[in-house]
């Protein structure tokens, strides 16, 4: 297991029974650097979507409970948020959820000459994700897929 692997599961852990606590649920756990900086970024959710008390809560919880772990050897900024009304769909779970929703979908090389694609997410398995679009029921290879999230309806 990579450091940002073992850095996102031991947080993972850390967040489960504060998420319990606040009657949120993890949408997702990512350690990453940008620029100089280590970001750990945890994502939370819930049906009614989650409100800035709710971050707030869980930030303070979460800070206090990695500081008494103190597990991640690099300086980190923590960021808890909401993951957007466009949020990017990286699991099973969101998947499962999102049936049925607006999907953009983005792919690593060119499909037809195209590489983003808009429809209605309709199925998925472990290998590939189906999505209706304008002109038909496209299959994808998830190893083809570089991003998909849910589309922004304005």
């Amino acid at each position: 297991m990579s450091k940002r692997e073992t850095y996102e599961s031991k947080t993972k852990a850390l967040l489960a029974p504060i998420v319990a606590a606040n009657g949120v649920e993890i949408y997702d756990v990512e350690y990453v650097k940008e620029g100089a900086d280590w970001y750990l970024r945890a994502y939370i959710d819930k049906p009614d979507g989650v409100n800035i008390e709710d971050c707030e809560k869980v930030s303070r919880a979460l800070s206090d409970a990695l500081d008494k772990e103190d597990f991640i050897e690099d300086a980190y900024i923590l960021e808890v948020s909401s993951p957007g009304l466009g949020r990017t769909l990286k699991k099973d779970k969101h998947l499962e959820k999102s049936l049925g929703s607006e999907v953009e979908v983005k792919t690593y090389k060119p499909i037809d000459k195209c590489k983003e694609f808009a429809g209605v997410l309709k199925a998925y398995d472990k290998d590939t994700v189906t999505v209706e679009t304008e002109s038909g029921e496209m299959v994808f290879a998830k190893s083809d897929i570089a991003l998909i999230r849910l589309a922004l309806d304005f």
